[in-house]
């Protein structure tokens, strides 16, 4: 009773993740991954998580998709306590992103849509009805790219598969969507492309909550609301973009001066030298 209790409070609070006191260590060597993190984060919040290589982002991003358990503390995400649900149930509710994902190079983009449904990397026919088919066109059209429908993945540009795993990660309706660097190795049409298309997407899903890694600030959209920056496994910081993507904040995460400018909801950050002053 007490559990169902919790769960109803955690869905009527709006709340899509809660870590408590969570801590990671490897087994083999007893390092530290990550260390008493507390977060919470609710329906309708996008959320950057910004560290160094090493800092534990992947870590904790593979604990908010149900991919591992904590070590230490408690992680619960969409309702549900890591250690007392059936993680394959839970994960088919979280869209999970990344440019790790192998997906055939021969399906066209509108079939690996549709294995977001089923879960799979090989078509299930069996399981696409129409309506599904129809849904898949849809979200293909969501991202800006149903001219993309009959394209063999293989020979899609590099933005352009990170629009047809987004939009196979939104076959399942998840509250919670995980982008692991989505704009990694993307050159400037295509990362801009991206930006749009998840400003867009944040927009048009008012309950939708994203987590996404990055490594750039000039990858976040005007959508972001929040961030919380990693170093060596703790939290540095988190909140509201504006308390958080700050150069102070940001000097002491990666160990260098750094710089950050914001411009019609956009970000930019620099390090190294200084221009020298005008005259």
């Amino acid at each position: 009773m007490a559990e169902d209790t919790a769960e109803r409070t955690t869905r009527e609070h709006g709340t899509v993740v809660a870590l408590r006191e969570v801590g990671v260590r490897r087994c083999t060597t007893d390092q530290v991954i990550l260390d008493d993190v507390d977060w919470t984060v609710r329906a309708g919040e996008h959320w950057a998580l910004l560290g160094a290589n090493g800092a534990g982002k992947t870590t904790l991003l593979r604990l908010l998709g149900a991919l591992m358990h904590p070590t230490a503390g408690s992680v619960e995400v969409l309702g549900e306590l890591l250690g007392r649900v059936d993680v394959r149930e839970l994960r088919a509710r979280i869209g999970h992103v990344t440019t790790a994902q192998r997906v055939p190079g021969e399906l066209d983009a509108h079939t690996v849509v549709l294995t977001g449904h089923s879960g799979t990397v090989q078509p299930l026919w069996r399981m696409y009805d129409e309506e599904l088919r129809q849904r898949a066109h849809e979200l293909l059209a969501e991202l800006d790219i149903k001219d993309l429908a009959d394209r063999p993945y293989g020979v899609c540009s590099g933005g352009q598969r990170a629009r047809v795993l987004i939009a196979r990660a939104l076959m399942a309706e998840p509250a919670l969507l995980l982008l692991d660097e989505p704009f990694n190795a993307l050159d400037l049409p295509s990362r801009e492309d991206l930006v749009e298309a998840m400003h867009r997407l944040a927009e048009g899903r008012p309950r939708l909550a994203t987590v996404t890694v990055t490594h750039h600030l000039e990858e976040l959209s005007p959508a972001v609301s929040h961030a919380l920056l990693l170093r060596e496994g703790r939290i540095l910081a988190q909140g509201p973009v504006e308390d958080v993507l700050t150069g102070p904040w940001l000097t002491t995460c990666f160990g260098r001066p750094i710089a950050v400018s914001r411009h019609e909801g956009r970000w930019w950050a620099h390090s190294g030298r200084q221009s020298p002053r005008s005259a």
